[in-house]
């Protein structure tokens, strides 16, 4: 399905993201409707570097223009569309000069869509596995929701029979108050009198006892549900909210509680004022011993302890500070803007733009050797509103806030010797609110995960890896001294951890195959990993820069960037050493590879094949790996498609025959092909033309610390390698094919990491010459 089709049937909050990127006018999104399917055919983020496709696609885009305004004039009630058509060819008629600016655009808001799909998707994974939770524990949450029906309608009937207790003591009191006022002279009729009226006390007596132990039990309730939501619900929903922080697929929703809280404290305002109402009637009516007297007090002080507990773990921080930039939340720049929201759980309409919510930040300064103090720039305070939420609720958005460092020493007097980097030290933001409603008066406080705070942009690969590491181990989410003595993590714990990082970034995660090499690289070969626990310093401090967390992100980026289309379809094994390697390839037949990460190479990734050898014994063959700067230049499926090896004295082949186990490499890569032909070719008027990389035999991957036999490994030949190889050039534009066999000038034609080679085969039909133009990744001879 198309991409555009796909977003216009996403839910309805997805649809209004597309409407808001859509707001501006780089590009109307009636151009985008109408003119979609072209506009997914081309391929607009090379057109942004490449001139002349630029403006070819340019051309194309007004001359479609003009065709959708000719389909428009020739249906009815189309007149606007066709004067807006109209207007939107004159605006791009800015871009005549800068064709490269539009084409960048277009590839910005493609990349935008494809963001919001991926949203859409994590989104739908994430209601499939809370689907799943739900089944699990299904009985505790039926559980809860009988439990709070019960309570309400407790409480409603509690109002029904106040209204009856009144009742009846109008009737008592009319009664007595006619007896007053008549002079009865007969004493047994006055006696019957009187005892009629001390009946009538005596129910009125066992009807308000009844009714205090009716209160009594909701308050009792009242309790076990208010120790179940802040004990059990509540904190529950902190942990998820930490583990989705750092990519957990865990439901946040605060719909559910929010519902809950509300519910509990709209209760507990009522039962205050049927108590305020017993008082009332004992106010006009008493007699000896009078219960409420004696009961009310207390109730209404449990009443108000109850509400007062609810209502100070009602106040949370519902979305992490976060900057639009960042690798995740909690990671903060000084200077730069970052956005948080506070939610009040109890939704009282009477309150709505009367709560004022102000941010500080670091309320209590930790007695740590140079710590930094900051201040909190930009709109501080905010009124809970109902209008910022789609639920209606309570909420304070804050978008705009900024650090600024202030200038003076950090830790103060009495600092303790415990130093931390930059990026171990953890600050909390705070929210603070009043909430004064029915004669309820508190302060209430949020706070933030704790958040760490960089000055640098090459500061944020570390904090992002102490946010981790912290949300994974942490529950105490006000412990700024976490690092001061930091645990190390059990490698269930952390590996689940990894998984979730892919998992957020492409909705696939690490099976268990791939996280065992993991763990292989870690500790070693083991028997059982999970006894096993990974230091802070192995994680992020050791063979710095190259620390693990170095390796793992970079992959991690790399595969986001460039790899999650076959990540997510399960194509690239990944994660498995090379000893594995050789034991998953050496039974399999001749062209079977399988596409791995790289371990001593940061943020690669390399493939590996079966060859035969002359006596038909099975040969593992690695390419040097493929880095950043190679897939800019070919997306990896066509390195994959169209990779040749150069044997001595034989034609170039492909040797990837079949991806691991044994699926037809189109087979499994065919989705992936781009080419065009007919009519669909932007390139019609040009020769055909297919960039690939080329490597020579014997020219093998360097030596990984975790080496196996059998596996050789390409190398620079020739003595071609940094400046030098960087600069040697080929003229090779009327080269036959066997003089581009023979050619000893060829030898430069090695897999490199930044100095890789890559040839542009142009064929025609008109002769059988093969030109080739040299490209290298720093240019590119046109077509």
């Amino acid at each position: 399905m198309a991409q555009w089709e796909k977003l216009r049937q996403l839910a309805p909050d997805y649809v209004q993201q597309l409407h808001e990127l859509y707001d501006r006018d780089d590009l109307p999104m009636d151009v985008r409707h109408y003119l979609s399917v072209w506009i997914e055919k081309q391929d607009w983020q090379r057109a942004a570097r490449d001139y002349g496709l630029a403006i070819l696609l340019f051309q194309q885009l007004l001359e479609n223009l003009d065709i959708q305004h000719s389909r428009f004039n020739l249906q009815q009630d189309m007149f606007l569309m066709q004067h807006n058509i109209r207007r939107y060819k004159n605006n791009f008629q800015r871009y005549q000069e800068e064709p490269c600016t539009l084409a960048s655009r277009i590839s910005w808001f493609l990349e935008k869509e494809k963001e919001i799909l991926h949203s859409a998707e994590l989104t739908e994974q994430v209601e499939q596995l809370r689907v799943e939770h739900e089944a699990m524990e299904v009985d505790s949450q039926r559980d809860l929701e009988r439990r709070m029906a019960g309570f309400r309608n407790d409480v409603q009937c509690m109002g029904h029979t106040i209204n009856c207790l009144e009742e009846q003591q109008d009737e008592f009191d009319f009664k007595y108050q006619t007896h007053q006022m008549e002079a009865v002279a007969d004493e047994n009729a006055k006696k019957d009198q009187q005892k009629i009226l001390q009946s009538l006390v005596d129910q009125l007596n066992t009807c308000r006892k009844k009714t205090l132990k009716h209160l009594h039990e909701i308050l009792s309730k009242a309790k076990g549900l208010i120790d179940t939501l802040v004990s059990k619900e509540l904190v529950e929903w902190q942990r998820r909210q930490q583990k989705s922080c750092i990519g957990a697929p865990d439901n946040i929703s605060l719909e559910h509680l929010e519902k809950w809280f509300s519910c509990v404290a709209v209760c507990l305002f009522k039962v205050r004022e049927f108590l305020s109402k017993l008082e009332e009637l004992s106010g006009k009516v008493s007699y000896k011993d009078d219960p409420v007297k004696v009961k009310t007090p207390e109730l209404q002080e449990q009443a108000d302890r109850l509400l007062k507990d609810l209502l100070l773990n009602s106040f949370v921080v519902e979305t992490q500070p976060s900057m639009p930039q960042g690798k995740g939340p909690l990671v903060l720049r000084t200077n730069v803007q970052f956005s948080v929201k506070a939610r009040f759980l109890v939704k009282f309409p009477e309150l709505n733009h009367s709560m004022k919510v102000e941010v500080s930040i670091d309320s209590e300064t930790p007695q740590i050797k140079g710590y930094r103090r900051f201040n909190v720039l930009g709109t501080k305070t905010k009124a809970l509103n109902m209008t910022e939420s789609q639920g209606g609720g309570m909420v304070a958005d804050f978008r705009h806030l900024t650090l600024k460092e202030q200038k003076c020493g950090g830790g103060g007097k009495g600092a303790s010797e415990i130093s931390l980097s930059v990026t171990e030290e953890l600050h909390i933001i705070n929210f603070d609110t009043i909430f004064d409603f029915k004669g309820i008066s508190l302060k209430l406080q949020a706070s933030s995960l704790p958040v760490v705070i960089i000055s640098n942009s090459s500061q944020q690969q570390s904090a992002w890896a102490s946010v981790l590491w912290f949300n994974m181990l942490s529950q105490n989410t006000k412990d700024i001294r976490f690092f001061a003595t930091v645990p190390p993590a059990p490698w269930p714990q952390f590996g689940e951890m990894l998984s979730w990082q892919l998992l957020s970034a492409t909705t696939r995660g690490l099976d268990e195959a791939q996280l065992e090499m993991i763990a292989f690289r870690l500790f070693g070969q083991q028997p059982n990993y999970n006894q096993h626990k990974v230091s802070w310093s192995k994680f992020s401090k050791e063979n710095t820069p190259s620390t693990f967390w170095v390796w793992f992100d970079s992959i991690l980026m790399m595969v986001k960037q460039y790899l999650a289309d076959m990540w997510r379809d399960g194509l690239i094994m990944g994660f498995v050493t090379k000893a594995k390697e050789k034991s998953l390839l050496k039974r399999k037949q001749r062209g079977t590879f399988l596409l791995r990460f790289s371990e001593s190479m940061i943020g690669s990734i390399t493939f590996s094949w079966v060859e035969t050898t002359l006596t038909g014994e099975p040969e593992i063959k690695t390419v040097k790996p493929f880095t950043k700067n190679d897939l800019e230049q070919i997306p990896f499926h066509e390195i994959i498609r169209n990779f040749q090896l150069m044997e001595k004295d034989n034609v170039p082949e492909n040797p990837l025959l079949y991806l691991y186990p044994n699926t037809p490499k189109d087979e499994a890569f065919g989705k992936y092909y781009t080419d065009k032909t007919g009519e669909n070719s932007p390139y019609i008027k040009y020769i055909k033309t297919k960039l690939m990389f080329v490597t020579i035999e014997n020219t093998l991957e360097a030596q990984s610390p975790m080496p196996s036999a059998g596996a050789q490994e390409l190398q620079p030949v020739n003595g071609l390698c940094g400046e030098a190889a960087e600069q040697s050039t080929i003229d090779a534009s009327e080269l036959t094919l066997e003089a581009f066999l023979a050619d000893p000038l060829l030898s430069p034609l090695v897999v490199r990491t930044r100095q890789r080679t890559s040839w542009r085969i142009s064929t025609s039909r008109a002769s059988s010459t093969v030109n080739c133009s040299h490209m290298d990744q720093s240019h590119r001879t046109s077509a």
